[in-house]
């Protein structure tokens, strides 16, 4: 099997998308993963914010950026920072990547392996719930792209990711964003769903789209920085 990742970057309702002067194509044999470490730029990864009013727009203070991580650690490497304060508890803050090369109408196993820069202790307190363990970091894939949606006045996604901490057909929870310290400072964490494979099946294009996102029962601002995201892509017998 031969998977061919294709860079892209675009603009969908109030989603950030990163720009890059270069595309890389990595392609990968089996069950090796496709590793994106934003070492050079946001590797065509773009973010996005749902689950809100139409009320509310104004004040999530959503923004993302590529940039480096945040003291005290290595600042020198680069990375996803997405934040947003969370006014309607439920907040949806993710980012997400095409997927193509892979063989059309066919279903594949996924494993994630998520690296991300945090700051928020295991037993910390907040309004609505924990500003660690309130927060449920999932991932999945989809073979339509997932993009926001109004209906009613409220901003959804037009992919089944499950409501906070539970999962969704098209995304799993793969944990929360506590560091397990007892005191607030980032530190990078890393999530994974190993031992519980993701499956989708691809468009017949052969494509698929990957979210990785937070899912938030915490009412307040939240900001992270993905640094590593490694994805392992097989083709289900």
């Amino acid at each position: 099997m031969k998977s061919t990742l294709l860079l892209m970057s675009l603009l969908t309702g109030s989603m950030l998308t990163f720009t890059s002067c270069s595309e890389e194509n990595v392609t990968t044999t089996g069950a090796l993963p496709y590793q994106s470490s934003f070492q050079r730029d946001a590797d065509g990864w773009v973010a996005g914010l749902t689950d809100y009013g139409t009320d509310q727009e104004s004040i999530m203070e959503f923004k993302s950026a590529w940039r480096g991580l945040p003291t005290p650690l290595d600042t020198t490497r680069k990375s996803i920072m997405i934040e947003s304060m969370n006014r309607s508890d439920d907040a949806f803050m993710f980012i997400k990547k095409k997927l193509t090369g892979l063989t059309p109408n066919t279903e594949y196993s996924l494993v994630f392996n998520v690296e991300l820069a945090s700051q928020y202790p295991s037993n910390s307190i907040g309004i609505g719930g924990s500003p660690g363990s309130s927060v449920f970091l999932k991932a999945g894939a989809s073979a339509v792209e997932p993009v926001r949606v109004l209906k009613d006045g409220f901003y959804t996604i037009n992919i089944d990711k499950g409501e906070q901490n539970n999962d969704g057909k098209d995304a799993i929870r793969i944990g929360d964003i506590s560091t397990g310290n007892s005191e607030e400072g980032y530190k990078l964490i890393t999530r994974t769903n190993q031992a519980t494979p993701f499956k989708a099946r691809t468009n017949a294009q052969g494509e698929l789209w990957l979210i990785v996102g937070t899912d938030s029962g915490f009412e307040g601002l939240t900001t992270l920085y993905y640094s590593k995201i490694n994805v392992t892509t097989k083709e289900t017998k």
